[in-house]
């Protein structure tokens, strides 16, 4: 499952992998560098993430590059909630986890 989690954020996201702390290497899951921050990638079996609306949100300069890139990856947008001043859409990661891309409108 690792291994879908870093196709996923590293090759479709172009997130770059970085190394967990000594001592967290054996627990699971995979880091990422997001900007300054970093996005923690948990792998676990049992949950239903497609029964949530818990998400993390992306915001985008080019919301269609992004809509491009999941559908070339074959990855389904879905389409979102209007939001005024926001162009957005979601996406699943391969777990089931809802990712937002939004786009403030000018």
């Amino acid at each position: 499952m690792e291994t879908a989690a870093i196709r996923f954020y590293e090759e479709v996201l172009a997130l770059p992998p970085i190394d967990k702390p000594a001592g967290l290497e054996d627990r699971g899951g995979v880091w990422f560098q997001l900007g300054a921050q970093q996005l923690h990638v948990s792998i676990e079996d049992g949950v239903n993430r497609r029964a949530t609306r818990a998400h993390l949100a992306y915001e985008v300069n080019d919301l269609e590059f992004w809509r491009k890139r999941m559908v070339d990856n074959e990855v389904t947008p879905i389409e979102s909630v209007p939001i005024p001043g926001y162009a957005r859409f979601e996406a699943r990661d391969p777990f089931g986890n809802r990712i937002e891309f939004i786009q403030r409108l000018k």
